[in-house]
């Protein structure tokens, strides 16, 4: 039997009306499937969030492009989807952008703004479910299992109802996704956007997922998908004709993830407590900088931005990593493991400054960041010592264009 439920009513019934459009309130956003009222764990994610808040707050807007981003030399952050239309795309370098859609409305971010609305959103999933991690500012996971006494219904129609109130108390729209597991209701929250509401259930989650990309895979980057090519492998179905242990042998520990998820297996419980793994800082130069020097003297101030962040955050630093992305877009990074945590931007200087040193070979940049990984307790940070430790563990990696 496939139930069906209006997204604007949170109206349910066992049957899709006939006429497409809800008995009760006459909508046609109807969502329709067998495993409607049987699944409970969803993702939502915030409809191009950064370009919806300022929308709500310029309501002149809402019919014009609109793209958050830096000046001429900076980078997409996030764009409406009329700004989409014209092929817009955050992380797409702003002159390209402007190039696309010269009449955009380009807004400077206001992150205290969006992090202020992030913690609104983030107040009414958790009055809908304590299980709730999140992954970024306008997105999370939600685990509903066992809420249908408390909500009067399926966690499906719970989601509806959770969808209006963001919308209707907040100003910003969001989408769904409904799966039985974390890695397919991921996917499906991206696939009915904006305002969307998708469901993948057991019953058609092999068949959606056979003819997909690997790169679909959490963790399969453009080198991965670039060597699993050489091996014949493009599609999850292709995927899917290796054993798991080929699979690891071949490719390491991430072989798991690709044996399981290409089944459409993922056993990730939702986690409220997920650690954080990292905090960065980072800017775009007016003009690309070559030299030593002048890359250190911009990094100081991030170094002094990234321990007030720590702090704030009631983190110390264990490890750091310098980022730098060349004029031609390619992403570089170099990591260091320090002696002792530290919530010093003296301390993260002073450790970047070697990584800097080694990079800076006269290569043109066009951006520098600075990371705290390995995080630790803040009571751990930086202890008295008569020696000055030095950091260990150096490691290095490039890639090609990502996200900023």
């Amino acid at each position: 039997m496939t139930a069906a439920l209006c997204r604007d009513c949170a109206g349910l019934t066992e049957t899709p009306p006939p006429g497409g459009r809800c008995a009760q309130c006459g909508s046609p956003r109807l969502v329709a499937h067998a495993e409607l009222t049987q699944l409970s764990l969803a993702h939502i994610d915030c409809d191009a969030f950064y370009a919806s808040v300022e929308k709500r707050d310029r309501p002149e807007l809402l019919d014009r492009p609109v793209i958050v981003g830096g000046g001429t030399r900076g980078v997409v952050l996030a764009c409406c989807y009329v700004a989409r239309l014209f092929g817009v795309r955050s992380a797409m370098p702003m002159f390209k952008a402007l190039k696309a859609c010269p009449d955009a409305v380009v807004i400077r971010p206001d992150m205290a703004k969006y992090r202020a609305v992030g913690r609104e959103v983030r107040e009414l999933m958790l009055s809908t479910t304590p299980r709730v991690q999140p992954l970024s500012i306008d997105e999370a996971f939600l685990d509903l299992a066992g809420t249908e006494s408390v909500h009067g219904g399926p966690p499906a129609r719970t989601l509806a109802l959770l969808a209006r109130r963001i919308e209707r108390e907040i100003g910003v729209t969001a989408s769904i996704g409904l799966s039985y597991n974390k890695f397919l209701a991921k996917i499906a929250s991206d696939l009915d956007k904006p305002r969307g509401f998708a469901i993948l259930g057991r019953g058609e989650a092999l068949d959606f997922l056979a003819g997909k990309s690997v790169g679909l895979i959490w963790g399969v980057g453009a080198a991965l998908q670039q060597r699993l090519a050489g091996d014949g492998i493009t599609t999850i179905a292709e995927l899917r004709q290796r054993s798991e242990r080929e699979l690891i042998l071949r490719y390491g520990a991430i072989g798991r993830r690709l044996a399981r998820f290409a089944r459409g297996e993922d056993d990730r419980a939702v986690d409220p407590d997920a650690p954080t793994k990292s905090v960065s800082v980072e800017t775009t130069f007016a003009r690309d900088i070559a030299a030593y020097e002048a890359l250190a003297a911009q990094l100081e101030p991030l170094c002094a931005s990234l321990a007030g962040r720590l702090a704030r955050a009631g983190f110390a630093a264990a490890g750091v990593t310098l980022k730098l992305k060349t004029a031609d877009f390619r992403v570089l990074s170099r990591s260091r493991r320090l002696a002792d945590p530290t919530q010093r931007a003296e301390t993260l200087y002073r450790a970047a400054l070697p990584l800097l040193r080694a990079a800076a070979d006269g290569t043109l940049f066009r951006l520098i960041g600075i990371g705290a990984d390995r995080l630790a307790e803040p009571a751990l940070a930086d202890p008295p010592d008569l020696f000055q430790g030095s950091g260990i563990g150096d490691q290095r990696s490039e890639s090609g264009v990502s996200d900023p």
